[in-house]
């Protein structure tokens, strides 16, 4: 089976540590993470880690029944590419001199739908979203005028046939309400819950 990249979405408890532990089930199996976010959901208290890989679908699925045996883990989805709108987004520094002497830096940056978020006498701060290509691509050319300095983010991502987690969150508490001194003695019952 081929390699292709998957971007993998981890709801999670907001609990300390859980990030080396997901870290750990990576690097036991060699598989190197290309991109990790962290960032809260669309619901309280729960938040989504987005990481890419590129794997096989069978490691990547092996990987995600690991994943999500963990306690504080609600839900892991992967998905192709083709399934997912996803973003990255980028700061890129550039001497303010090198890019007033050429005409052509305007239409380059509105190519490419930058704009100038700090404007100094020294320097001058791009700033672009789009998907890794774009973003490189716009490096290259930028490169040319005597880049300072490029930083770029990791990738958030939305699934596209996907109605999130707050529906499944919803019916797991109708179904079985927590009370508040109980609240991680249950989590455990989660991933049978919300199996897929």
């Amino acid at each position: 089976m081929q390699k292709q990249e998957f971007t993998l979405s981890v709801y999670t408890e907001n609990q300390i540590g859980l990030i080396n532990k997901i870290a750990a089930m990576f690097s036991r199996r060699k598989i190197n993470l290309e991109s990790l976010n962290s960032s809260p959901s669309e619901i309280e208290n729960i938040y989504r880690f987005t990481i890419v890989v590129t794997e096989t679908e069978t490691v990547v699925k092996n990987l995600v029944r690991q994943i999500e045996k963990l306690v504080d883990v609600f839900i892991v989805y992967y998905n192709t590419n083709e399934e997912i709108i996803w973003q990255q987004m980028a700061l890129y520094k550039v001497p303010t001199l090198n890019i007033m002497r050429d005409a052509k830096v305007e239409r380059l940056l509105r190519e490419f739908g930058a704009k100038a978020v700090v404007i100094r006498e020294d320097y001058t701060v791009f700033e672009t979203m789009g998907q890794e290509k774009e973003i490189d691509n716009l490096l290259q050319e930028l490169d040319k005028y005597g880049l300072i300095e490029f930083v770029k983010s990791s990738r958030i991502a939305i699934i596209k046939n996907s109605e999130g987690i707050h529906k499944k969150v919803l019916e797991m508490e109708k179904n079985h309400p927590i009370p508040e001194h109980i609240h991680n003695e249950h989590l455990s019952q989660r991933n049978m819950i919300f199996d897929v």
